[in-house]
C-alpha cells in the first residue's frame, strides 16, 4: 500500500493500515529501524482514529442537542439491549 499523508487518510484507511502494521511487527521479521518507522507510523495513525472518533462523536452529541435528546449515555458493549441488537 502506497503511504498516503495521514490528513488525508480516511478513518477506514487508517484502521486498515494499522492493522497491516500491527502485523508486520507481530511477524518479528523486520530490522530494528523498519520496526521503529512502522511503529511511528502507527502511533501517528492511532492518533488520527482517535481524534476522528473524537470529533464524529462530538457531532452526534451536537446533532442529538438539535433534536431535543439531551439525555446521553455509555454504550454498553455487554448490554443485552444494545444499539445493534446484538448480545455480544
Amino acid at each position: 500500500m502506497a503511504k498516503k499523508k495521514l490528513e488525508n487518510l480516511t478513518f477506514e484507511e487508517s484502521l486498515s493500515e494499522l492493522d497491516s502494521i500491527v502485523h508486520n511487527l507481530e511477524q518479528g521479521e523486520l530490522s530494528l529501524e523498519e520496526s521503529m518507522i512502522l511503529f511511528e507510523r502507527g502511533l501517528s495513525l492511532s492518533q488520527i482514529s482517535q481524534s476522528k472518533l473524537r470529533a464524529a462523536e462530538q457531532k452526534v452529541n451536537i446533532l442529538l442537542e438539535k433534536n431535543g435528546e439531551h439525555q446521553l449515555s455509555n454504550f454498553d458493549l455487554h448490554s443485552e439491549d444494545n444499539l445493534l441488537g446484538e448480545h455480544l
